[in-house]
């Protein structure tokens, strides 16, 4: 956003590592080795020793081994030590919402570029004690004598003795996101026939982006791996078909599968923010576009689906815009899953929806649906939730810096707590 005190604000697109499913092709790096490779590529793309003025970098699952990852991101990738870092959280939106912090933080002098990126390594989840055990253990390391060491190890209790392992739930409803999703799309009247049709468009939209090069100069090879491992060439609609349902396994109206969802995933990805100035760091050619608008927000998810808020972001910063679906021609919608994606293109051409749950008037005409995703969602090329973001994003700049001058694009990625993060970018 430009205005008289802050400069436009560019993203240029990155590098990011293949995308394996959980246990699969990357299980051997954790979130710090899957970024080194993906910053070292990012550093080494700048001309005459240039560097970025500072770097923000997310995770989402916990690690008790380092607080800030960014800085010990860099460091480990032999980054100059005086770059600053910070690390960001926002779940799915993680390193979009890095984006946004480090556009509202660029200037016409010290800080003109930033390197921003997130990771997940859900092959690597670390196991914690439980908070009981993990109380009474610190209180074993305080006792002196011998005699109070055996008299604090008589207060154990069997039922004391537990371990953390972080799962992928809502901490306030202990419901999966799957879990919130089938209820969501039941409201909507999303069908298994619709979800399934999406995920085939998505696979093939992705199998095809890959046979014609698209992804050459986005994705570096990592351990050996070259190509994402998760788009299935071979899918049909017959064989999604016949997966059973992942979340509501019981009540016979379940529409969630695995061939319709996002699996886990490990992966990193980056991307740069920067002025122009900034980005003539970059070599000649690199696909670039404006950071026209963003917008954030977030629901009551115990009374909205837990995955709704985009559906809330953007039709306000369209109407803000006075714009219309059909003025974007570049959708990237972040497919937690399939059913998500429907449930927000049905709401958002819901005129009731618009006008009394989300505030808006403004009439925004019919989605384009056949803008959406040309080269492939994360039901297909996976979704390690703190690198989904870049990812997302550096396709889109790469399609849309391709298309003629003043073409907007809308990427949105729904999130975790009832949150989700909206981009509005258009081509130079």
């Amino acid at each position: 956003m430009s205005t008289s005190t802050q400069p436009q604000a560019w993203i240029a697109s990155g590098v990011r590592t293949p995308f394996a499913k959980v246990d699969g092709a990357l299980a051997g790096h954790d979130a710090i080795a899957l970024s080194v490779p993906v910053v070292q590529a990012m550093l080494a793309r700048l001309e005459d020793g240039a560097q970025p003025d500072f770097a923000v970098w997310g995770s989402v699952v916990p690690n008790l081994t380092w607080s800030n990852l960014a800085r010990e991101v860099l460091m480990d990738a032999g980054a100059p030590p005086t770059i600053t870092a910070f690390s960001t959280i926002m779940a799915c939106s993680t390193s979009m919402i890095g984006a946004i912090e480090a556009a509202g933080m660029l200037n016409d002098s010290s800080r003109q570029l930033a390197l921003v990126g997130g990771v997940e390594s859900m092959s690597r989840v670390q196991i914690g004690l439980g908070q009981t055990l993990s109380d009474w253990l610190r209180k074993f390391q305080k006792t002196r004598t011998i005699g109070d060491k055996l008299g604090h190890l008589a207060s154990l209790k069997l039922a004391d003795v537990g371990l953390y392992i972080p799962a992928v739930t809502n901490r306030t409803t202990g419901k999966s996101m799957g879990e919130h999703t089938e209820i969501t799309a039941k409201e909507w009247r999303i069908g298994r026939p619709e979800q399934d049709d999406s995920a085939l468009a998505s696979h093939r939209n992705s199998v095809a982006a890959w046979e014609r090069g698209f992804f050459d100069d986005l994705v570096i090879p990592v351990g050996g791996t070259k190509r994402d491992g998760i788009p299935r060439k071979d899918t049909t609609l017959e064989k999604l078909g016949k997966l059973p349902p992942a979340f509501d396994r019981t009540s016979g109206q379940g529409t969630l599968s695995a061939g319709n969802s996002s699996p886990l995933t490990d992966g990193a990805a980056a991307i740069w923010v920067g002025t122009e100035t900034g980005l003539g760091k970059l070599p000649a050619g690199t696909p670039k576009v404006k950071l026209v608008d963003w917008e954030i927000a977030a629901i009551d998810f115990r009374h909205e689906g837990l995955l709704m808020a985009p559906a809330f972001a953007i039709p306000r910063l369209l109407a803000r815009r006075g714009l219309k679906y059909s003025d974007v021609g570049l959708w990237e919608i972040h497919e937690a899953f399939s059913a998500q994606v429907l449930f927000h293109i049905k709401a958002m051409e819901d005129r009731a929806f618009l006008n009394d749950r989300v505030g808006v008037a403004f009439d925004l005409g019919h989605f384009p649906r056949d803008r959406v995703n040309p080269n492939g969602g994360s039901v297909a090329i996976g979704h390690p939730f703190g690198a989904t973001g870049a990812r997302i994003l550096s396709q889109a700049v790469k399609e849309l810096a391709a298309m003629p001058s003043g073409t907007r694009a809308i990427v949105s990625i729904c999130a975790d707590g009832g949150q989700g993060s909206v981009v509005l970018l258009q081509s130079a």
